[in-house]
Protein backbone atom coordinates (compact mmCIF):
# COMPACT_ATOMS: atom_id res chain seq x y z
CA UNK A 1 0.00 0.00 0.00
CA UNK A 2 1.54 3.49 -0.82
CA UNK A 3 0.63 6.44 1.72
CA UNK A 4 -1.80 9.07 0.51
CA UNK A 5 -1.58 12.54 1.58
CA UNK A 6 0.13 12.30 4.56
CA UNK A 7 -0.20 9.19 7.79
CA UNK A 8 -3.70 7.90 5.59
CA UNK A 9 -3.03 4.63 3.25
CA UNK A 10 -5.18 3.40 0.50
CA UNK A 11 -6.37 0.16 0.50
CA UNK A 12 -6.13 -2.20 -2.05
CA UNK A 13 -9.49 -2.12 -4.03
CA UNK A 14 -11.14 -4.98 -6.22
CA UNK A 15 -12.28 -2.26 -9.24
CA UNK A 16 -10.00 0.45 -10.23
CA UNK A 17 -13.00 2.81 -12.41
CA UNK A 18 -10.25 4.32 -14.65
CA UNK A 19 -10.68 5.04 -18.37
CA UNK A 20 -8.05 2.23 -20.54
CA UNK A 21 -5.67 3.85 -21.64
CA UNK A 22 -2.84 2.45 -24.20
CA UNK A 23 -0.49 1.32 -21.58
CA UNK A 24 -3.25 -0.74 -19.99
CA UNK A 25 -4.83 -2.47 -23.17
CA UNK A 26 -1.69 -3.37 -23.88
CA UNK A 27 -1.28 -5.53 -20.48
CA UNK A 28 -4.81 -6.53 -20.36
CA UNK A 29 -4.33 -7.85 -24.15
CA UNK A 30 -1.09 -9.44 -22.78
CA UNK A 31 -2.54 -11.32 -20.51
CA UNK A 32 -5.70 -12.14 -22.10
CA UNK A 33 -3.21 -13.14 -24.98
CA UNK A 34 -1.38 -15.88 -22.55
CA UNK A 35 -5.04 -17.17 -20.94
CA UNK A 36 -5.70 -18.19 -24.55
CA UNK A 37 -3.99 -21.48 -24.09
CA UNK A 38 -6.01 -24.47 -22.77
CA UNK A 39 -2.68 -25.81 -20.83
CA UNK A 40 -2.05 -22.26 -19.65
CA UNK A 41 -5.82 -21.99 -18.18
CA UNK A 42 -5.30 -24.96 -16.37
CA UNK A 43 -2.65 -24.56 -14.75
CA UNK A 44 -3.63 -21.05 -13.70
CA UNK A 45 -7.18 -22.40 -12.59
CA UNK A 46 -5.34 -25.10 -10.79
CA UNK A 47 -3.12 -22.30 -8.86
CA UNK A 48 -6.32 -20.55 -8.07
CA UNK A 49 -6.87 -23.20 -5.78
CA UNK A 50 -3.54 -23.23 -4.03
CA UNK A 51 0.29 -23.24 -4.66
CA UNK A 52 1.69 -26.37 -6.32
CA UNK A 53 5.39 -27.47 -8.19
CA UNK A 54 5.88 -28.45 -11.62
CA UNK A 55 4.75 -32.33 -10.54
CA UNK A 56 1.58 -31.42 -9.04
CA UNK A 57 0.92 -29.14 -11.50
CA UNK A 58 1.93 -32.12 -14.49
CA UNK A 59 -0.09 -34.57 -12.75
CA UNK A 60 -3.39 -32.62 -12.48
CA UNK A 61 -3.30 -31.09 -16.10
CA UNK A 62 -2.42 -34.33 -17.71
CA UNK A 63 0.42 -32.61 -20.02
CA UNK A 64 4.21 -33.62 -20.03
CA UNK A 65 6.38 -32.04 -17.76
CA UNK A 66 8.31 -30.34 -20.73
CA UNK A 67 4.97 -28.90 -21.52
CA UNK A 68 3.95 -27.83 -18.38
CA UNK A 69 7.26 -26.22 -17.19
CA UNK A 70 7.53 -24.37 -20.62
CA UNK A 71 3.99 -23.03 -20.23
CA UNK A 72 5.10 -22.16 -16.48
CA UNK A 73 7.94 -20.09 -18.12
CA UNK A 74 5.77 -17.98 -19.81
CA UNK A 75 3.91 -17.52 -17.01
CA UNK A 76 6.50 -16.74 -14.82
CA UNK A 77 8.21 -14.15 -17.47
CA UNK A 78 4.79 -12.16 -17.85
CA UNK A 79 4.25 -12.26 -13.89
CA UNK A 80 1.48 -13.85 -14.00
CA UNK A 81 2.79 -16.37 -11.56
CA UNK A 82 5.45 -15.95 -8.93
CA UNK A 83 7.63 -18.45 -7.55
CA UNK A 84 9.48 -19.67 -4.02
CA UNK A 85 11.65 -22.28 -3.14
CA UNK A 86 11.11 -24.92 -0.95
CA UNK A 87 14.83 -26.94 -0.52
CA UNK A 88 15.34 -27.95 -3.90
CA UNK A 89 11.79 -27.37 -5.30
CA UNK A 90 9.98 -24.42 -6.53
CA UNK A 91 6.45 -23.52 -5.64
CA UNK A 92 4.33 -22.01 -8.45
CA UNK A 93 1.64 -19.12 -7.58
CA UNK A 94 -0.90 -17.30 -9.01
CA UNK A 95 0.37 -13.89 -8.80
CA UNK A 96 -2.71 -12.19 -7.53
CA UNK A 97 -6.43 -11.73 -6.74
CA UNK A 98 -7.26 -9.95 -9.74
CA UNK A 99 -5.84 -12.49 -11.91
CA UNK A 100 -7.40 -15.29 -9.93
CA UNK A 101 -10.88 -14.07 -9.92
CA UNK A 102 -10.66 -13.56 -14.15
CA UNK A 103 -9.27 -17.11 -14.43
CA UNK A 104 -11.81 -18.05 -11.84
CA UNK A 105 -15.39 -16.04 -13.71
CA UNK A 106 -13.83 -17.55 -17.29
CA UNK A 107 -14.27 -20.70 -16.25
CA UNK A 108 -17.72 -19.89 -14.50
CA UNK A 109 -18.71 -18.60 -17.64
CA UNK A 110 -17.77 -21.63 -19.94
CA UNK A 111 -19.64 -23.35 -17.56
CA UNK A 112 -22.83 -21.50 -18.32
CA UNK A 113 -22.00 -22.18 -22.12
CA UNK A 114 -21.58 -25.91 -21.51
CA UNK A 115 -24.33 -26.26 -19.51
CA UNK A 116 -26.84 -24.34 -20.93
CA UNK A 117 -27.48 -22.30 -17.49
CA UNK A 118 -28.98 -19.32 -18.30
CA UNK A 119 -27.01 -16.06 -17.75
CA UNK A 120 -26.28 -13.22 -14.33
CA UNK A 121 -25.29 -10.45 -13.26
Amino acid sequence: MKPVSGARRQSASLTHPVAPDQQRLDVATSTFRMLADPTRLHILWLLTRGEADVTALTEACAASRTAVSQHLAKLRFTGLVDTRKEGRRVIYRIHDGHLARLVREGMNHADHVVTGEPPHE
